[in-house]
This record gives C-alpha cells, sequence and structure tokens, in this order.
C-alpha cells in the first residue's frame, strides 16, 4: 500500500457499497424465471440512470478506465474496488454479459456462481483448464473424454501433451465409468468432457463421473456448449466449472466470436491458490487473464447479450425441429445411423432424458419437457465419397464450419474441424469419414427436411421432395 492510505480506504469503502449493491441485485434476479434473467441480467433502472437512462446495456468501447485521482487508480489496480481498469482485464458491458451467464448457469443451483468471458470457446477451454497444469510434476496428467470438439483435442493433445509433455488420458467411450475410474491417479490435474459433444453427440452421466472426480479430489470441467443453460446446467448435477463458446446457440445471429468460464464457489481441487479454489471463474479473470490477454470485445458482448434475450425460446423451437429431422433421417435408406440424443436408439438416450430439459418447461406445455439440442450427425451409405455428394448437393443448408446459427448450418468434420487431429485420433473419438453434422435452424423443418431429402436423393440417381415445404 503505498502513503495514500487513508484515501485509499474510502474508496474501499466504497467498493464495498458498490458490491453489495450488485450482490443484492444479483440476490433479487436469482429469484427470477429464466427467460427474465435473460432479458435483464443485473441491468436494472438504476444502472439505467447512470447511463443516460438507456434501457439496454450500453457498449462501452474504450480500452481504458478514467480515474478521480492517485487512490483511485491504486485501489483499483489493487483489485480493492470493483472497477473496470483496462479493458484486457474488465469492461462494464462485458460485466453485463458475465453477470448474465453466471445467472442463467446457476439457475436451480443452490450455491454462489461466478463467469468471466473470453475471446472465444478456445480461449476459454485454454484458461479453464491451463491454470491446473503450474508447477508440474512427474507422471502429471490429465483425464478427458476423446468424443470433443476437435480444437479442444488438439489443444490437449498438441499443446498439452506433445509440447508440454502432459500425460493426456482419453476416454474413448465416457459412458464408460470403469475407464474413467481407470485412467485417474494421484498425479491426474482435472477431468475434462462434453456433452452432448460434437460432432457425434455423446452423452455422459455428469453425476456419476464427478462423484469419481470428487473422490479422488479432482475437478470436473464439462464443455456444456451443444446442450446451453436452456436445456442443462451441469453445476446443478455435480460439475464444478462449465465452459461455453458463446458463439454458438449463445449468438445465434453469428456476429460475435466469445467464450465463457463459468465456476461454483469452492471448486474441488487441491491445486493453485485459496482464491482460485474459492472463486475460480474470478481467479481467471483477474489473474491468469490478465496476463494471457484472452478479453472479450466489447462489442462482441454486446451482440451475444442481444441474442441471449431469446435463448430459450429458441433452443426449444429448434430442439422440436431438429427431433424432427433426426426421425426422418433414422428412417431414411441412404443413412446407417444417426446421433441425437432425443433418439431411442442413441447410446446413453436415459442419461440425456434424465439431464436435459426446457427450463421452466412446464409453464409452456404444464408438465415438464425434455428438449436435446438443435445438433445432430448422421453418417451416409457409400462411404465418405457418398457423405460428399450429399453434403454438395445442399441448396438451402449452408456448408460452413460452424454450429448454433439461426440458420441451418453443415459440415463433415473429417475433412474440416477434426481433419488436423488425423485418422488415429478420429477413431479413438468415433469419428467416421461419412458422417455430417448438421445445426438445425430456425426455418421451419419441412424446408430443412426437404433440402436434405434432395441431397440423399442424388445417391438413387433421382432427387425427391417426399416432404411438401412450407407450413
Amino acid at each position: 500500500m503505498s502513503e495514500h492510505t487513508d484515501g485509499v480506504a474510502e474508496y474501499v469503502a466504497r467498493g464495498e457499497a458498490m458490491a453489495a449493491a450488485e450482490a443484492h441485485r444479483r440476490s433479487v434476479m436469482r429469484t427470477k424465471k429464466f427467460d427474465t434473467i435473460a432479458v435483464h441480467g443485473i441491468y436494472d433502472m438504476q444502472a439505467a440512470a447512470a447511463n443516460q437512462g438507456s434501457i439496454v446495456e450500453p457498449g462501452f468501447f474504450s480500452s481504458a478506465q478514467h480515474f478521480e485521482n492517485s487512490d483511485h487508480m491504486e485501489a483499483a489496480l489493487a483489485y480493492l474496488m470493483p472497477a473496470w481498469v483496462y479493458s484486457r482485464i474488465a469492461n462494464p458491458t462485458v460485466h453485463y454479459l458475465e453477470e448474465t451467464l453466471a445467472l442463467l448457469e446457476g439457475y436451480g443451483f443452490d450455491g454462489e456462481v461466478s463467469a468471466t468471458t473470453t475471446a472465444s470457446g478456445m480461449s476459454a477451454v485454454f484458461m479453464a483448464t491451463n491454470p491446473f497444469l503450474e508447477k508440474p510434476t512427474a507422471g502429471m496428467n490429465i483425464v478427458a473424454s476423446a468424443r470433443c470438439y476437435g480444437g479442444t483435442f488438439m489443444l490437449f493433445n498438441e499443446r498439452y501433451g506433445a509440447e508440454r509433455g502432459i500425460d493426456v488420458r482419453w476416454v474413448s467411450d465416457p459412458l464408460d465409468l470403469d475407464e474413467w475410474a481407470g485412467k485417474i491417479d494421484g498425479e491426474t490435474r482435472f477431468v475434462f468432457g462434453e456433452t452432448p459433444s460434437n460432432p457425434v453427440l455423446s452423452v455422459m452421466d455428469i453425476a456419476a463421473v464427478s462423484e469419481i472426480a470428487h473422490d479422488a479430489g479432482l475437478p470436473l470441467i464439462i464443455d456444456s456448449t451443444v446442450a446451453t443453460p436452456a436445456l442443462m446446467r451441469p453445476l446443478t448435477i455435480g460439475a464444478d466449472i462449465v465452459i461455453h463458446s458463446t458463439t454458438k446457440s449463445m449468438t445465434a445471429s453469428g456476429f460475435a466470436i466469445g467464450g465463457t468460464i463459468i465456476a461454483r464457489h469452492g471448486i474441488t481441487t487441491g491445486i493453485g491458490p485459496e482464491m482460485m479454489r474459492d472463486n475460480f471463474a474470478l481467479y481467471v479473470k483477474l489473474l491468469p487473464g490478465r496476463d494471457h490477454g484472452p478479453g472479450l470485445s466489447p462489442f462482441n458482448a454486446l451482440m451475444t447479450i442481444s441474442d441471449l434475450r431469446t435463448l430459450r425460446h429458441r433452443m426449444d423451437s429448434m430442439s422440436s425441429s431438429a427431433m424432427q429431422v433426426a426421425q426422418y433421417l433414422e428412417g431414411h435408406g441412404q443413412v446407417d445411423r444417426v446421433a441425437y440424443p432425443g433418439l431411442a436408439s442413441m447410446p446413453g438416450h436415459d442419461i440425456a432424458a434424465r439431464t436435459m430439459w426446457l427450463a421452466d418447461g412446464a409453464d409452456d406445455y404444464g408438465r415438464d419437457v425434455n428438449r436435446y439440442g438443435h445438433l445432430l450427425s448422421f453418417e451416409v451409405k457409400g462411404g465418405a465419397a457418398a457423405a460428399r455428394k450429399v453434403f454438395d448437393g445442399f441448396e438451402m443448408i449452408w456448408r460452413a464450419t460452424d454450429l448454433g446459427r439461426i440458420k441451418s448450418v453443415a459440415t463433415i468434420p473429417a475433412i474440416s474441424t477434426h481433419q488436423q487431429q488425423g485418422d488415429e485420433g478420429r477413431e479413438l473419438a468415433s469419428l467416421p469419414p461419412n458422417l455430417i453434422r448438421l445445426n438445425v435452424g430456425g426455418e421451419h423443418p419441412n424446408d430443412i427436411i426437404a433440402d436434405i431429402e434432395r441431397a440423399l436423393g442424388v445417391l438413387e440417381g433421382n432427387p425427391t421432395y417426399r416432404v411438401t415445404s412450407g407450413g
């Protein structure tokens, strides 16, 4: 502390009052329904009054904060009071998004939850896992499901494994609890899973795996990008830390890239300082995040805030459409296999049925309703060449390495998102070359099915339309 102790103390006291007011606002919002939280977050009339009366969260695009005097600066830079400081570390617009995400992911969870955002989903994966890998020891390892996004696979396999010599222990079947338990030992730093996974839509028993991890004193980290908190909230099931690529369903417009780390307070780990265990998301934001610099652009935060307001309704509608598309594909003669958690034929469907529920669905339908997301994949008969023909035959469904869009998008993961992990890595992840991943968008399901029908018809030399397009 500098010589301005008395002056700094005044700002610390002001900061305590600011923090208390925000904590009260947070507690009020925790009594609201999911949609209300998504629409308002913590931005209320008092916040609007301080922002020229704006009824929507304002965009703060300046890189830095002005301070009233040196005492204010010292208190802020020492993290002794809530402050903006510098947009690489914090920003008011980004803060509104983080608070909304924490409330949504913590919906129905009894404990305290915090969130920090990052510039992309991959930066969220890195920032959520790297703190556990500090101070390496002989035999240090991580245990992770091989059925994960290709970027995650490459981060773990190449950056952590090949470059840093960390033992990456891949779980080939995330439904096999014995495989999870058998890979963990005294040098394991964390357990990582993605459910439903991209692109093969595998699910895992979060509650059971969390028990295995916690018995070993380890945190369970879950990538829940595909489900979003509108359909599943892993913190309520046993996870310690949840990751999302906010680029996807949360920002369905496709106008922004971003990621988030959302963690319960008091995670299970013996690694790191006390602050890291007590409030992991805040620790990442203020310390490793400050130094690695993966801060989210305020503009991108604003785009995500805007799209979040309709998250639950979009996930409801597009999940219903995805179920129709999955059922259509399952009955098609040119399709070998369909992967979608909502299908009874899907391994782990029973687990998905226990854990994937539309938030507040009973308010809409008079009963709780399962919703399984809007991502699915299907394997085309005839191998990779046939899959390419079908893929190239889409006329409405976009060909891109993207998902979560309001527009339907497809890709062939073996030649795109998972290309660089190689044949061996794809085999480990149960990802065949004839698999097409399909993000079902907001179009009418009949029109989506008609486009698939036409493309699959190419294999029979007879593009047809069994489905009537339109309403």
